[in-house]
């Protein structure tokens, strides 16, 4: 990872603008820079992941105009030397040194050929004009805001905009910025039209594009290792992984000192891919002693990415602290394409294909971010194949009748596609999911819950949660969050849109908790 921030105008507060970069240093501890362009200044903390030599440091400039991008450009070797042809010159091995050449060339119609996550700010030296842009799920952080004077100023998180920005917000995925306004490049939740693939070529499809965004993101200079859960997700990327290395990948797994549900799963697929494998244990206490940096980093009061991520954090700064790993593959998005334990509740096709697309588009403000955040905090890169751009507007395209939980088990297409192939083991390509704040250990959001019984009496439960009208907090624990998240996002609720929750709506979905173990059909998926 690394952070970007841009001013797009006069800097009415160096300093404050300064402090504020500072906040994400962890994002890019390796170099720092911050240049003046003239018009507003554009800053770049450095996580060296592709060019890992002084030329490869940000801010480029290409005849006045200048370019920040936090990103993952795949499959740049082929643009570059594309643009070579045209007479363009590269002084380092960096992907987002293509950038500025292809806005040359293309203007702002070069963000739908990115094959990438990426969140850029980029200065035009012939207009004067600032642009930015970010990719089409939001894989990789940005926001923005509007200082007093009205200048636009963008930053990688929403803690590099406070006291400088009245409001935060997140930039839309999937358009750019220009002239004022937001422009969208790509809507990649919207299917324009179903794919008329039956079963078989469906599942073709889903193991091929799957095993190809793979094997664009074990591409790196540095070194690349993988969060294994134990569930199907996160096994089948290192499954794959594995069988593309030809060498054992480095897996690590987090649990509870007591109740970890998935350790045991990880290791079984560990043992089976043949990966060095490292089991990550947390006790309660470092769980309550946690929770306010994680919010504080993650920037969020939802439930389910606060629970998500304490064991992703704690799991993230072992791997920090204990090895030289970089980058990170890991198993999100897999559930808002092929349907979550809430979905088989689904009353329609129909239905089930608008929750899909609901979800994909919010992405960037929770699983997604989660993912960021933990890893990057924690100097690392998040490298995500489920989010592979060919592999989700696919994903999205198939007849939504086949996604349906019609055949006795979930997320059947992407299990079936894997079967008799010797990836997994049956245990494991078959197992039930479990919800991830489940699977660290059902202890682990027990623990949670009656800390913050503990902190409230139900009167003064009732009189605090009302002063919150937006997203109001519905139970201690939801309290507890918002409480915290108000005391480093001031009045900035309105950066995430809701609770994720299962649909409300559907029957059988009316629940109180955003844990799938509240849910009729959890069956056996925490054992």
């Amino acid at each position: 990872m690394c952070s970007i921030m841009g001013y797009c105008g006069r800097c009415a507060d160096r300093e404050a603008f300064e402090k504020g970069f500072r906040r994400t240093k962890s994002r890019g501890p390796d170099d720092s820079r911050i240049v003046d362009t003239g018009k507003g200044l554009l800053a770049f903390h450095r996580l060296e992941i592709m060019g890992l030599h002084p030329e490869g440091m940000q801010p480029f400039e290409l005849n006045g105009s200048y370019v920040i991008c936090n990103g993952e450009l795949y499959g740049f070797d082929k643009q570059r030397n594309e643009l070579r042809k045209l007479g363009y010159e590269f002084q380092s091995d960096s992907d987002c040194e293509i950038i500025l050449p292809l806005y040359h060339e293309y203007g702002t119609d070069m963000f739908p050929m990115l094959d990438a996550e990426f969140a850029m700010i980029l200065f035009d030296g012939q207009t004067g004009e600032f642009i930015a842009a970010r990719d089409p799920i939001g894989i990789r952080p940005l926001y923005y805001g509007y200082d007093a004077q009205g200048v636009i100023i963008f930053a990688s998180e929403p803690k590099n905009l406070v006291g400088l920005t009245e409001k935060i917000l997140p930039f839309p995925p999937g358009c750019y910025y220009k002239e004022g306004q937001f422009h969208r490049y790509s809507d990649i939740a919207y299917v324009e039209k179903v794919s008329p693939d039956g079963l078989d070529e469906v599942c073709k499809k889903i193991h091929d594009k799957l095993i190809a965004g793979v094997q664009k993101r074990l591409v790196a200079d540095a070194k690349v290792g993988f969060l294994l859960s134990g569930g199907l997700d996160s096994s089948l990327v290192c499954a794959i992984a594995a069988k593309e290395c030809g060498h054992p990948i480095e897996t690590f797994a987090i649990g509870m000192t007591e109740d970890a549900i998935d350790l045991k799963y990880a290791k079984q697929t560990a043992d089976y891919i043949g990966s060095h494998h490292t089991e990550v244990y947390m006790t309660p206490d470092e769980v309550i002693d946690s929770l306010e940096t994680v919010i504080e980093l993650l920037g969020t009061y939802d439930i389910t990415t606060i629970r998500a991520s304490m064991g992703m954090y704690l799991c993230c700064k072992a791997i920090h602290e204990q090895t030289d790993i970089r980058v990170l593959l890991t198993g999100e998005i897999s559930d808002e394409l092929f349907g979550y334990k809430y979905t088989d509740f689904a009353p329609s096709a129909v239905e089930f294909q608008k929750e899909a697309e609901k979800r994909v588009r919010e992405l960037h403000m929770y699983d997604v971010l989660r993912a960021d955040r933990c890893i990057s905090v924690n100097s690392l890169e998040a490298r995500v194949p489920f989010g592979d751009l060919d592999f989700v507007s696919y994903v999205m395209s198939i007849d939504p009748e086949l996604k349906m939980n019609k055949y006795g088990k979930g997320k059947y297409l992407l299990r079936h596609a894997f079967e008799g192939e010797g990836y997994l083991p049956d245990e494991i390509l078959w197992r039930e999911k479990a919800a991830f704040s489940d699977a660290v250990g059902h202890s682990m959001v027990n623990y949670l819950k009656d800390y913050a019984e503990s902190l409230y009496t139900d009167e003064e439960f009732e009189s605090r949660r009302q002063q919150y009208v937006f997203a109001q907090p519905f139970t201690k624990e939801s309290l507890l969050y918002r409480e915290i998240f108000e005391k480093y996002y001031p009045g900035q609720a309105k950066m995430v849109v809701d609770f994720w929750m299962p649909n409300r709506n559907w029957e059988g979905c009316n629940v109180n908790d955003p844990s799938a173990r509240v849910l009729s059909n959890y069956g056996a998926s925490g054992e």
